[in-house]
């Protein structure tokens, strides 16, 4: 096992995307020597035109999600902030919502605080050991005071894709909004908000979207008025004591990363390009060749989906008599590869899958990922299993 020479091999898509477009990093690069000014706080040339940038972007956001209208979009730092935004902005004491026993961290902790200091309640829908969810149990789980639903498009730790068109269809006909967490499915799964029902989507700019950490957004139904996570600046009425209720303003409190969303920008663009679902079927088959290569090996146990099924490009693993985080060492100094393990912010799923006690092994696709890289992978993992002796 010897890493010198060994060519790096990025498999932790789901973490963030790498490596981005070209046309990424010199958006970036360019906004930051001449659009650098505070977008919305005067009317020179360069405030200007960082003004233009964050509409456009914006515009192709609404573009790829089939939004109406783009100011409906509020942008954040990561999904975190925006499911934060959503989460907060929305409920009030005495709140019902239903969420599922697959959600990440950033859905998980918000509403335990909420339920420690206003004293919202939470249902969480159980799925099947591989992630799967029946909307019979989300229908089962609404109250009179339900006000909200709450589900992952695609989980971080399973790859299982949600049936959030149909959940969407449940809460519509009940009067309950819904908030979807497409942290793994922006710019990876096709997304359309009306037709899904989606009220709220939070979204990364630094995975699927292929743009930089420190983007990201919340979409916000032109029918709902939230509380504003942040108050401040906002560059319009700036006599007024309180936040504008103009959107995006109302949601948008301080300087916004420009060179960011400029990278942004070309990332969505390349994905409208390339299609989500065309990126989706790359990923699909090698998460598929994945699959096949670890359930080959005995001492391997998969997460998720079976071979055949739908599932986003995560396939989460355990190797009998190694840990996780020790095989995870392994593969990034002997190998030169990287993965992620560990519990994935998700304690719930692992609860789910029956990894609770030792978390798992993550590898993740990307839309630059090659057969050549898994099938290298694969050779790792046996390499190692065959070390052990296992």
């Amino acid at each position: 096992m010897n890493r010198e020479g060994q060519p790096f091999i990025y498999l932790d898509h789901a973490a963030t995307s790498w490596p981005k477009p070209p046309e990424v990093t010199e958006a970036i690069v360019q906004a930051t020597l001449h659009d650098a000014a505070n977008p919305g706080r005067g009317s020179h040339a360069m405030a200007v035109r960082a003004s233009r940038i964050l509409f456009e972007t914006r515009k192709q956001l609404a573009k790829l999600f089939r939004i109406k209208n783009p100011n409906d979009i509020a942008f954040a730092s990561n999904t975190t902030m925006a499911l934060n935004m959503a989460i907060k902005g929305w409920l009030k004491p005495g709140d019902h919502v239903i969420a599922t026993t697959v959600e990440h961290n950033s859905v998980r902790r918000p509403l335990y605080y909420l339920e420690q200091t206003i004293g919202i309640e939470v249902s969480y829908i159980e799925s099947d050991l591989t992630g799967k969810l029946k909307v019979d149990d989300v229908r089962a789980a609404i109250r009179p005071h339900t006000t909200l639903i709450i589900m992952n498009h695609s989980s971080n730790l399973l790859g299982t894709i949600m049936p959030v068109a149909e959940v969407g269809e449940l809460a519509r006909k009940h009067g309950i909004k819904l908030l979807v967490d497409a942290a793994q499915s922006a710019g990876i799964l096709p997304i359309d908000v009306e037709a899904m029902g989606i009220d709220m989507l939070a979204f990364p700019g630094h995975k699927g979207l292929l743009g930089p950490q420190g983007t990201g957004g919340l979409y916000i139904s032109p029918d709902m008025e939230l509380e504003p996570l942040l108050h401040g600046g906002t560059g319009s009425q700036s006599e007024a004591l309180h936040q504008p209720h103009v959107r995006p303003d109302r949601y948008e409190a301080g300087t916004q990363n420009t060179p960011g969303l400029a990278g942004l920008q070309m990332g969505v663009r390349h994905v409208l390009k390339e299609t989500a679902a065309s990126i989706h079927a790359k990923e699909w088959a090698l998460s598929q060749r994945l699959l096949e290569g670890l359930k080959s090996l005995k001492p391997v146990q998969t997460l998720g989906p079976g071979i055949g099924e739908e599932r986003t490009g995560i396939v989460a693993f355990n190797v009998e008599g190694i840990d996780p985080s020790e095989l995870s060492f392994i593969l990034d100094q002997h190998y030169n590869i990287a993965v992620r393990a560990g519990f994935h912010c998700t304690p719930m799923a692992h609860a789910t899958a029956g990894t609770s006690a030792t978390g798992a092994v993550r590898a993740s696709v990307g839309i630059y990922t090659t057969t050549d890289e898994v099938d290298a992978f694969l050779d790792a993992i046996k390499e190692i299993t065959e070390q052990y002796g296992i």
